[in-house]
């Protein structure tokens, strides 16, 4: 088949991308599956088999590839390193910048694939002359909050087969073409590597690099010492529940200086910001940064929220809010949409 028709589909083992594979083969695409091993657990093992499974059965090519030392390096370290640094890590985002998409299109140019594909809930769309990223159909189970950085590595080689369907559509589908087995898998939530408290991963992590963490002060925005923390790197900005404190008033950590050791705690009403920087931004259609329908999200689940931008030096970008937002938090993501075109994003700084 002409190496066009080649598509690299990254394989997980779950339900979405083995429906993926599926529809990709009734479009007329060669399906060549990939599953990348980052973590050497039970978990990542059962993962893998299911994948190989799922591939043998549909009768196509697939590859496994040990990913381990580099996904430590890329995500673990950074992990780590980011809340040393005082700010709040996007892991997720961090994988398919440096991990994910590099190795997609790594892979797809040895095997000669002219395309790469997921299954994750997102379209590609074009307006225009652009080529973007939109919104799945399934707002539920949208992902394209995770995937601006694909803007480093061009949007219009990747396929989404699952953008216009639900999350029930796909389960249906798969329960049709006999993959029951694969379709009660427990889907993954959380960090791969961390599904639950970050804390005492964390603690142990920094334990491997023989980095210390020590108790410092609780203060409040004067600077009155309000009480002992257990590390900085254990708060994140917006926190309420876990500071171990006895306050008349509900206090949240609004800031936090490694330099200091000091966490600051403070009111709700103190976290409401109207704007901010971010670093490290793609924002690949400029036209858009005046367009009126423009929204910024700094949560997955977080309603959008009008905003202009300005570009500054250095790949940074000035956003100003029309509504203020509570607990933005250095170190996480900036999503930026125009109706439902993922148009940019950043790390907020």
């Amino acid at each position: 088949m002409n190496s066009c028709k080649r598509v690299l589909l990254g394989m997980s083992g779950g339900t979405d991308s083995s429906v993926a594979a599926i529809l990709l083969r009734e479009q007329g695409y060669e399906v060549v599956g990939i599953t990348f091993r980052f973590l050497r657990t039970p978990a990542t093992d059962v993962a893998i088999k299911m994948a190989v499974v799922v591939a043998e059965n549909l009768g196509i090519e697939h590859y496994v590839v040990d990913a381990v030392e580099a996904f430590s390096a890329e995500v673990l370290d950074y992990f780590a390193e980011e809340y040393m640094q005082g700010r709040t890590p996007f892991p997720c985002t961090r994988c398919n910048e440096r991990m994910k998409w590099p190795l997609l299109f790594l892979y797809a140019a040895k095997y000669n694939c002219a395309r790469v594909a997921t299954g994750h809930y997102v379209r590609v769309v074009t307006e225009n002359t652009s080529v973007l990223l939109a919104m799945g159909k399934d707002k539920d189970k949208d992902q394209s909050f995770f995937l601006w950085p694909l803007y480093d590595r061009g949007v219009d080689k990747v396929v989404f087969p699952l953008g216009e369907m639900s999350k029930a559509e796909v389960k249906a589908y798969a329960e049709r073409c006999g993959l029951e087995k694969v379709n009660k898998q427990k889907e993954s939530t959380g960090l791969c590597f961390c599904p639950d408290d970050y804390r005492p991963y964390l603690s142990k992590v920094l334990e491997i690099r023989n980095q210390k963490v020590v108790s410092g002060c609780f203060v409040d925005e004067k600077g009155n010492v309000l009480g002992e923390h257990c590390g900085y790197p254990f708060y994140t900005v917006g926190q309420r529940r876990g500071l171990g404190l006895q306050l008349n008033a509900a206090m949240y950590v609004k800031e936090i200086y490694p330099d200091m050791n000091r966490v600051v705690l403070a009111p709700h009403s103190s976290l409401y910001k109207t704007e901010f920087v971010v670093r490290n931004v793609r924002f690949p259609y400029m036209c858009y940064m005046d367009d009126s329908r423009l929204w910024v999200r700094i949560r997955y689940r977080k309603q959008y929220t009008p905003c202009r931008v300005e570009a500054l030096k250095d790949n940074r970008m000035w956003v100003c809010l029309n509504e203020p937002l509570d607990a933005v938090a250095p170190g996480q993501t900036a999503v930026f949409y125009c109706d439902e075109m993922v148009v940019g994003g950043g790390y907020i700084e």
